[in-house]
């Protein structure tokens, strides 16, 4: 125990150190729920992590599934890029279908106007 206070109190005097302040209650509140925040976050990622290589091993050892596996390995080693990717082909595939359904619908007035 008496240790564990001696490490607190050499943490805030370091911390006052390199701030050039000691922090106030307050401040050492939100500094540590910024810290829960954060190490929260970090164990939900690693959590949906350790879910997607599952289900990327499981994706390859079943033939039909291998293009679900090698998105899911792109995935997991650029989930940046491939979000971007992903977004950027999913509002062109939308536009796509809205220009066909357009131009389906100009064809068909312009097939009724030949008819009548």
């Amino acid at each position: 125990m008496g240790d564990s206070i001696r490490d607190a109190i050499e943490q805030d005097l370091a911390r006052a150190q390199r701030l050039g302040r000691w922090l106030s209650d307050d401040e050492l509140q939100a500094e540590e729920r910024a810290e829960q925040d954060a190490l929260a976050l970090k164990q939900q990622e690693d959590s949906r992590r350790t879910r997607l290589m599952v289900l990327t091993v499981v994706c390859v050892l079943i033939p039909p599934l291998w293009p679900l596996a090698f998105g899911l390995t792109l995935y997991l080693l650029f989930p940046r890029s491939t979000s971007r990717i992903l977004l950027a082909t999913g509002v062109g595939a939308i536009l796509l279908v809205l220009g066909l359904v357009g131009a389906s619908a100009a064809l068909v007035a312009w097939l009724w106007m030949l008819l009548f």
